[in-house]
Order: C-alpha cells, then sequence, then structure tokens
C-alpha cells in the first residue's frame, strides 16, 4: 500500500510544485494526479535503472496517456554530453511528440538533469516530471530546477533554469542503489547541516549509523529535512543570484575532482565529499570557523563512507591544477574563484580567497 509521509511544496509563484515523499509512490496511479493533460508521455531513464523500475512506471502512467515511450540513455556521468542528449531529442521528434508530452526523468541526478534540460529545450519547453531513485537525487538534484549537461572544461556548464511539475522521491527504490551511490548521496545530505541547520547535523551525527544501515524512518527525515532546506533557499532565490550559492557547498573543489579525475572516476557525492572538507578547512583558514568544527564535519563525512582525502590531479603542480579547474566555475567572476565557506556553524558565505591560502588548504588536504 503506497504511503505518503511528507509533502513538500516549492513556491515558486505559477512555476510552484510538490515533492512527495513516501514508500510505494512510483508505482501508485494517485500519484500524478493533477498532472497536465498529454497524449503522450516519454520516460527518460538508463540500462541500469530502466529494467528495475520502468514497468512499474509505465503502469501506473497507462490510465493517463495514450502513447508511452521510453528512452534508455547509457549509465554514467561521463555520458551526461551533448551526445547523449540528442539520443532524447532524435526520440522525441521520432515520435512526433508535440509540445504537450510530459517527459519522465526516472534514474539518478545524470537522467534528472539531461531530461529536464532536454524539456527545456525541446520545443522551447515541454512538462516534466522527476523520479529520482538515487539518495543524491532525492535531496537535491531532482529539487529546484537546475538542469545542464557537462562539457570537458567543465560540469554543468551548459544548461538551463527549468521547473519540473512534481518530484516523486519513493523512498523504497533507494534498496536497490549499490553502497557506494548510496554513501554519495549522503553527501548531499550532509552540506545541509553546516550550511543552514546545525540541529540537522547534530541529528546526522547521533543517526548516521541508521542512515548507513537505511533504516526507513531515518530515510525519510533525512530527505524531507534535506528538501526542506532546499525547498526554502529556491522559494528565496530561485535562478542562484545570491543565496542559493550556500548549496554548492564543497561543489568548488568536487566539481574540480570530478573534471581533473575525468568524469566517472569519482561519484559527485565522493567529489563533494572531500570538497567539503576542504571548504571547511578553506573556512578555518579565513579565521570563520575552529579547528573542533572541521575535525567534526571529517569525521561525519567519514562516517557516511565518503573520502575526506582529494586526490593529486597533477604531479607536477597539483594546486595549480585545482586552481586552473575552479577558474571554470560558475561563481567564478571575471577568473576570481570564489567559495562557499562556512561563516560559523549553520551559515554559509560566498567568499574569495587569496590564491596563496587555497593552494596551502589544496596541499594540506590532497592524498599523498
Amino acid at each position: 500500500m503506497p504511503r505518503l509521509l511528507h509533502s513538500v511544496s516549492i513556491d515558486l509563484g505559477a512555476r510552484s510544485y510538490r515533492i512527495a515523499i513516501g514508500s510505494g509512490l512510483l508505482a501508485d496511479p494517485a500519484t500524478y494526479d493533477g498532472l497536465p493533460a498529454a497524449r503522450s508521455a516519454v520516460i527518460v531513464s538508463n540500462t541500469t535503472v530502466a529494467p528495475l523500475y520502468a514497468a512499474q512506471l509505465r503502469a501506473a502512467l497507462a490510465g493517463r496517456f495514450a502513447h508511452i515511450h521510453e528512452v534508455q540513455l547509457p549509465d554514467g556521468e561521463e555520458f551526461k554530453n551533448w551526445q547523449t542528449l540528442q539520443q532524447i531529442f532524435d526520440a522525441l521528434l521520432a515520435q512526433e511528440c508535440d509540445r504537450k508530452t510530459v517527459l519522465f526523468a526516472l534514474g539518478g541526478g545524470v537522467v534528472g538533469d539531461m531530461t529536464g534540460f532536454a524539456a527545456a529545450s525541446y520545443m522551447r519547453g515541454v512538462p516534466f516530471v522527476q523520479v529520482p531513485t538515487t539518495l543524491l537525487a532525492q535531496v537535491d538534484s531532482s529539487v529546484g530546477g537546475k538542469t545542464a549537461i557537462n562539457h570537458p572544461l567543465g560540469k554543468n556548464m551548459i544548461g538551463a533554469f527549468y521547473q519540473p511539475q512534481q518530484v516523486v522521491c519513493d523512498l523504497d527504490v533507494l534498496a536497490s542503489l549499490p553502497p557506494r551511490e548510496f554513501s554519495a548521496g549522503l553527501a548531499e545530505v550532509i552540506k545541509y547541516g553546516p550550511i543552514a541547520d546545525m540541529a540537522f547535523f547534530d541529528w546526522l551525527e547521533q543517526h548516521m549509523d541508521a542512515l548507513m544501515a537505511r533504516d526507513g524512518a531515518a530515510l525519510a527525515h533525512a530527505v524531507r529535512r534535506s528538501c526542506e532546506i532546499k525547498a526554502e533557499v529556491v522559494g528565496q532565490d530561485e535562478r542562484e543570484t545570491g543565496l542559493r550559492a550556500i548549496l554548492n557547498f564543497g561543489h568548488t573543489f568536487g566539481h574540480a575532482i570530478e573534471a581533473g579525475m575525468g568524469y566517472g572516476a569519482w561519484l559527485h557525492g565522493e567529489g563533494v565529499g572531500a570538497g567539503m572538507v576542504m571548504a571547511a578547512a578553506l573556512s578555518q583558514q579565513l579565521g570563520l570557523v575552529d579547528a573542533a568544527f572541521v575535525q567534526r564535519l571529517t569525521a561525519l563525512v567519514q562516517r557516511a563512507g565518503l573520502p575526506v582525502r582529494a586526490p593529486q590531479l597533477d604531479a607536477q603542480d597539483n594546486a595549480g591544477r585545482y586552481l586552473q579547474l575552479m577558474r571554470v566555475d560558475k561563481k567564478a567572476e571575471a577568473g576570481e574563484i570564489r567559495f562557499i565557506v562556512i561563516d560559523g556553524p549553520g551559515r554559509a558565505a560566498l567568499r574569495s580567497a587569496p590564491d596563496a591560502l587555497v593552494r596551502a588548504v589544496i596541499d594540506a588536504c590532497c592524498a599523498a
């Protein structure tokens, strides 16, 4: 029996929508009540997720759409590119999909980002629904309307802000996640504490063992609170002109790790995990937090099964390579890198820092 445990609203005026969090939601036809009427739906998934859940979603949608098509993309961050995006457009055009066609993103962050970008672009915008199947996507990438593909020179550099009609977070699907993917999602859960809610950070310290064991009640609370914090931030700053940048805590370093190692070598959440430790260390060097805070965060990241030491990206000038990659970042301005730092526990700010200081942090935080 489906159970809707929580409902979180993203308040954006005419673009507002609901995040449904619960068990058995994906396969329940009632979950999709209220969607725009359309002749066709397209389920976009990947070769890993589609065999597990596409048939359930198709059955749930069968009474709502006359035609349901499927697109299966290759699985992996390395395929989050223009060539793979074209596969979605090819399918939409081949099936003569019109501008009322509803796209369903069934998968993790890569599928969600690419489906959203395709929806934003096809016929200048068609409706889409996020059905995230990873923890990372449920607590972060499926919420807030950021859609994008990667470029060899930078992560998520080509995309659009485009809000979904609905987000469906079925907690049951998290049982099929490999341990490494599950831990990667916990990085995006952990970030919400230092930037916005230290009571949630305290709760995570107390319940990390339960989360690692995938306890249902713990997962429900973690997903709900993460979505609430993100909803509050996105509601105030939809297009990341200011406040929303705090959601990128750890990401400037993390994106450099992903690009420098080659997309897919490190999972996004693994880069964010090590990146948060680096950003916290930078915050300490700027005099914003003390060593005890950095140690607390590092310990929690480690308990989540995530790396706390960043990789070497260049044998000759490792810090220089990091700086080069971080200058290709959406928060950079006129070549100046700006970092999300912790301006006291539970508060975040966007700051620049001298290259020499950043180099020292990189040297201290990277594995030998």
